[in-house]
């Protein structure tokens, strides 16, 4: 069952500091039309450059996802995407005036109240969502990361992550249902082990964090010394470790807190496939590298899944709509010119028709007789056929009626077409007709291969004589 796109009722804004930078920075998400997707707009830069969320612009993913396309460069987006992710919004124009997206308390919470805040909308286009129908798989051996996808009937997400450490040990989660994501995924933190901590805060790259944006895991001593670099950094009086080894001031939402916040990044993450995902996740240790690595293989699958979907499907065993001797009460061809044998989906818009070719042609005679090949001019001929008879299907008299094309533009020849192929047109007209004047683009195929394709105009003409 399809489904409406939506984007945001109204504008709305959220400000906060960047967790590496330290910066205050505003967010300012507004409504986009349908097809518009996410896009992140740098307004504090001149000209106020855009990058969109798709994988094709994650230029860094150190401690974080990074979009790079000319002059705009956004960093830190997984919590936001992941927000609208869950939110199911499709088509939102972001305002961004620094280069990081604000930590708030290290989850996408802050993100999903404000949008809520704004409300969504249905609009009049339905979702193209990139539908897993075959397992996808990337593996990093030397990380020992892997991602698959399989198909599933809705959008859900598995992760288990084990760092090696006592004191998180292994731990997994799951996204069963996007609806859900709200409340057992966005209030997760991100989260860092100690040694990390210490070596973010020597190289001055965690600036905006504090005890009550980021869980830390204690997974060594933490000795006087290292209290105090802590309690100097995070501004304390005094810091702690709980019995559960995280450092104090902060409570756990969930036991595997961890493993629902790496969860949210795949989620994110995987938002910069560029469509709504029909299928399931399943991340073992996973990390922005991974997952924007799987993004990119994603958006991959998914861009040759939509070439696939435009191929029309034949089945010989299928009773076509008109066989050849219809075809002849509505063309007014016949053989040897007659080029199209029969017509498998006629609708008001669009028509399948089927052309076997073999080595009874007349042409093949005199057409490379040694390596016979059917001539382009006749490939074009047969497609203008088909869409000949879609055209005359829109009078109640077609009998009466001739197709004369007075534009043909665009062709393309992609494929010899020779004895024994069977060529399969689909023609589908671009624009309503106006006072007889029928406009359509043209495919021919041999099995999944593209062979020739076209755009044609044609008007539609009644005999004088008749």
């Amino acid at each position: 069952m399809s489904k409406p796109q939506n984007t945001l009722s109204q504008s709305v804004k959220i400000s906060g500091f960047g967790l590496h930078t330290g910066a205050e920075v505003s967010l300012h998400f507004q409504p986009a039309a349908v097809d518009y997707g996410v896009v992140f707009k740098r307004v504090d830069l001149d000209g106020a450059p855009e990058v969109p969320a798709l994988a094709s612009f994650v230029t860094h993913t150190e401690r974080g996802t990074t979009l790079e396309k000319g002059a705009a460069a956004v960093s830190t987006v997984e919590h936001v995407l992941a927000a609208l992710t869950g939110l199911d919004i499709d088509n939102c124009l972001i305002e961004v005036d620094g280069p990081e997206m604000p930590i708030m308390d290290g989850s996408s919470l802050p993100f999903v109240k404000v949008l809520e805040e704004a409300g969504t909308k249905a609009q009049d286009k339905d979702k193209q969502c990139f539908e897993i129908k075959e397992s996808i798989r990337f593996y990093d051996a030397e990380e020992d990361v892997e991602l698959i996808a399989v198909p599933a009937d809705e959008y859900q997400v598995s992760v288990m992550v084990d760092y090696g450490t006592k004191v998180l040990g292994s731990q997994s989660a799951q996204l069963h249902r996007m609806s859900d994501f709200k409340s057992e995924i966005a209030p997760c933190r991100t989260f860092s082990f100690l040694h990390e901590l210490e070596l973010l805060l020597d190289h001055g790259l965690i600036r905006g964090g504090d005890l009550n944006n980021a869980i830390v895991y204690v997974d060594q001593e933490l000795s006087p010394e290292k209290l105090e670099k802590l309690k100097k950094a995070f501004k304390k009086e005094q810091v702690s470790v709980k019995s559960n080894g995280i450092l104090d001031n902060l409570d756990l939402h969930f036991t595997n807190e961890a493993a629902r916040h790496k969860l949210l990044d795949v989620i994110g993450d995987l938002r910069l496939v560029g469509a709504p995902i029909k299928g399931k996740i399943i991340a073992s240790k996973p990390g922005h590298k991974a997952n924007t690595t799987f993004a990119k293989l994603l958006a991959k699958a998914m861009k040759e899944q939509m070439q696939r979907a435009d191929i029309p499907a034949y089945d010989p065993d299928q009773k076509p709509v008109y066989n050849v001797t219809e075809i002849q009460h509505i063309l007014p061809h016949r053989p040897p010119f007659l080029l199209v044998d029969k017509v498998m989906e006629i609708s008001e818009d669009h028509v399948m028709a089927v052309k076997s070719v073999t080595m009874n042609e007349p042409f093949f005679e005199g057409h490379f007789p040694g390596a016979p090949v059917m001539p382009g001019v006749l490939q074009v001929e047969a497609m203008a056929q088909a869409g000949g008879i879609l055209a005359l299907s829109t009078v109640p008299d077609p009998e009466n009626y001739l197709t004369y094309f007075l534009k043909i533009d665009n062709v393309r020849f992609k494929k010899q077409v020779v004895p024994g192929d069977t060529l399969i047109f689909k023609l589908v007209m671009t624009e309503p007709i106006r006072r007889g004047i029928v406009k359509m683009t043209g495919k021919a195929y041999v099995g999944s291969s593209l062979v020739c394709e076209a755009e044609m105009m044609a008007q539609i003409v009644k005999e004088k004589n008749k």
